[in-house]
């Protein structure tokens, strides 16, 4: 226990010691946090959807038909009729023949690469993708190569280089950290060439990107030949919970029948998947929040140039500002709290050492009044 004590002192020192915010009330811009009110600019929920009446009443309405707890895993007696309408529903949005409900998305990415490959097969990973894909990686017992971020020379060498008679390529569609959009035409065309199976992690682009929302394959007009394997989650964009996998009736059956963490885990509420197809419904219907979206973001880039503030090349709501220091950038945070703004200091281990930043995310939800406060405050502080 002493040592516990040390290592967390030591983290404290470095400046990356990490402390949890109780939030009382909904999701949104103005937020309580702490007996505080606030104005974040660190939440997921891209739509502004979280808090949104259709979706409350769908989980009300849910909640009276369904009960809470769903009992059991999807495999038991846990898959209720809204889950299996909500697969289908996904399974369209995203134009593929099948779609499967996970309860995260870090299990979803944990779920799929183990079921997809083990001993003697080859996995290839953009060295900035998300931890989950990571440790799925990790935990698989392939051969991990992780290739020079969005990279897709790069990953063509270590596909080229490669014996495994299975191979599979893993990538984030936007990066949760640097906001930016994987390469993925040259990624699946690559793949393609070199007989591997693409995977894409779209939890930051389902909801935002394409013209129906339906994420960064849209956004490219890319399909399944392209992407054989698609994992979206429903916390961001959707504004609820819970994650899916989208591609082939076989991939799917596969999944059901090998992925461990489908297998073992206790089904979502079934209340949750109703609303959850509300949000859906809100995703495809009301194209005027990724517009409004798109506005917000070059407001706020606009503004950041002409302070000279140095923001990562990104065209999506991850907005982030490069600090480097870790110490500098909790200094920065801790200043933006004093003046009623919550962003979030984001250090290593989550990004590598020496690009601490803020990551700012914006929503549909925000005001121009509230960028262009922001902004404002960013002066003050970045001084």
């Amino acid at each position: 226990m002493k040592d516990l004590v040390k290592k967390l002192a030591a983290r404290e020192a470095a400046g990356l010691y990490r402390r949890r915010r109780t939030v009382d009330g909904p999701q949104g811009p103005q937020l309580r946090a702490d007996g505080r009110e606030l104005l974040s600019f660190c939440s997921n929920d891209y739509l502004g959807l979280a808090n949104h009446p259709e979706v409350i009443a769908a989980l009300k309405s849910g909640a009276d038909a369904y009960g809470v707890g769903s009992g059991a895993a999807h495999l038991v007696n846990g898959h209720s009729r809204a889950h299996h309408q909500l697969e289908e529903e996904l399974a369209a949005f995203t134009g593929r023949p099948r779609a499967l409900l996970f309860s995260t998305g870090y299990m979803a990415n944990l779920g799929v690469v183990s079921a997809l490959a083990g001993a003697g097969d080859a996995l290839f990973e953009d060295r900035l993708n998300h931890a989950s894909l990571l440790d799925a990686g990790l935990l698989a017992r392939a051969r991990l190569a992780r290739y020079n971020h969005a990279d897709a020379a790069a990953l063509e060498a270590k596909l080229g280089g490669s014996k495994a008679e299975e191979k599979l390529v893993l990538t984030d569609g936007v990066f949760s950290m640097d906001g930016d959009i994987a390469p993925l035409p040259e990624l699946a065309a690559a793949a393609k060439r070199h007989g591997a199976w693409l995977m894409v992690d779209d939890a930051h682009g389902m909801g935002v990107l394409g013209a129906g929302g339906a994420g960064s394959l849209e956004h490219f007009g890319l399909g399944i030949d392209e992407v054989p394997i698609l994992m979206g989650t429903l916390g961001k964009g959707f504004g609820t919970f819970g994650a899916f996998v989208a591609g082939s009736e076989a991939l799917i059956e596969h999944l059901i029948n090998t992925a461990r963490p489908y297998i073992y885990t206790t089904a979502t509420p079934p209340a949750l998947a109703e609303a959850t197809r509300a949000s859906l419904r809100l995703v495809q219907r009301e194209g005027w929040r990724r517009e409004k979206l798109q506005t917000l973001i070059a407001r706020f880039r606009q503004g950041a140039a002409q302070l000279g503030l140095a923001l990562l090349d990104s065209p999506t709501p991850i907005q982030p500002l490069l600090v480097g220091d870790a110490g500098e950038a909790l200094r920065l945070s801790e200043a933006l709290l004093a003046r009623g703004i919550l962003i979030s200091a984001i250090r290593p281990p989550t990004v590598p050492e020496g690009t601490a930043r803020l990551r700012v995310t914006l929503s549909a939800a925000h005001t121009e009044a509230q960028v262009d406060r922001l902004l404002s405050a960013l002066e003050e502080v970045c001084r």
